[in-house]
């Protein structure tokens, strides 16, 4: 069933979409991550433009932290002190990269833009995934050897400290407000919320627990990809609504199926199945750029003969 989406202006089949929606909500309910960063590229395959899938994309993302978000609440594995200071940072970031966006998307460099921060950051992230889950791995299978996390480091010496209870901190509130920033940037330009990138920052840069990271994270995803889509809508109108409620409804079913898999499956073959994801969109958004430099042709076309 094909159905025509205004915003973007074509026509898609609508159970591609649920399908795609699903597909990224099994992904999400297995490796408790929001999807964002998989989802958009894919809506770039199937003929999305670039700038309507990041905007669209940020509503889905909500819809699916806000009820992770209720679940880690009922746990107490939330610290709303700590997640207040990453949204601060998170809302300044994500209003610089929504005017970066909209300067860019006036040059007409904003679809360069986008596939080439995909490229960069989900080499970056699966490369380092991938490497963390072999040595898991191998650690696994080594149970004598236990694996040590420095627990202070150079960041814990910054001046203006405050004390997170839950996280059971006493830490600066720079490097977290500094994430928060980077992270808000990212969503802006890339339709993500970003918790592929705070998530390991605050394990391993602010030294938080793990079991608050996640819930901590999607607190301050609801509140900063809801302001991104806001910005996005109101200031350069790429918010297709039809294209969200079918990704939406797909994502809803498919996340309650990946919740079920992910049980079954071992942390350390979750991660490196989700890295070698990565690496494999990451490289279908690279041979693109190589084999299909439209934007090229774009400039050139503006220069005359």
């Amino acid at each position: 069933m094909q159905i025509y989406l205004p915003i973007a202006e074509v026509s898609v089949n609508a159970f591609l979409l649920l399908g795609l929606g699903g597909l990224v909500g099994i992904l999400s309910g297995m490796f408790g991550v929001g999807g964002g960063f998989l989802m958009t590229p894919l809506l770039f395959f199937i003929g999305i433009p670039p700038a309507v899938a990041v905007a669209t994309e940020a509503n889905q993302i909500v819809a699916s932290s806000f009820s992770g978000v209720l679940a880690h609440v009922k746990r107490r594995t939330v610290d709303f002190r700590m997640g207040t200071v990453l949204l601060i940072g998170g809302l300044i970031g994500a209003a610089f990269g929504v005017q970066l966006f909209n300067y860019l998307k006036s040059l007409g460099q904003v679809d360069l833009l986008v596939k080439l921060s995909y490229v960069i950051f989900l080499g970056i992230i699966g490369g380092l995934m991938f490497i963390e889950s072999l040595n898991a791995i191998r650690r696994a299978n080594k149970p004598g050897v236990v694996a040590k996390r420095k627990k202070h480091n150079w960041i814990h010496n910054l001046p203006i400290k405050m004390k997170f209870r839950t996280s059971g901190l006493y830490i600066s509130v720079i490097p977290p407000a500094l994430v928060g920033v980077f992270v808000g940037v990212l969503s802006a330009i890339m339709g993500v919320g970003g918790g592929f990138i705070m998530v390991p920052a605050m394990i391993y840069l602010l030294g938080m627990p793990t079991k608050v990271v996640v819930g901590t994270s999607l607190f301050q995803i609801i509140f900063v990809t809801a302001f991104t889509t806001l910005l996005h809508a109101t200031t350069n109108y790429t918010v297709d609504m039809a294209l969200a409620v079918l990704l939406l409804v797909g994502g809803v079913i498919g996340a309650q199926i990946g919740a079920r898999i992910g049980v079954k499956l071992k942390a350390e073959q979750l991660r490196i199945l989700l890295a070698l994801m990565v690496l494999a969109v990451c490289g279908k958004i690279a041979l693109e750029l190589l084999l299909q430099p439209s934007e090229l042709y774009s400039l050139g076309a503006g220069g005359g003969h």
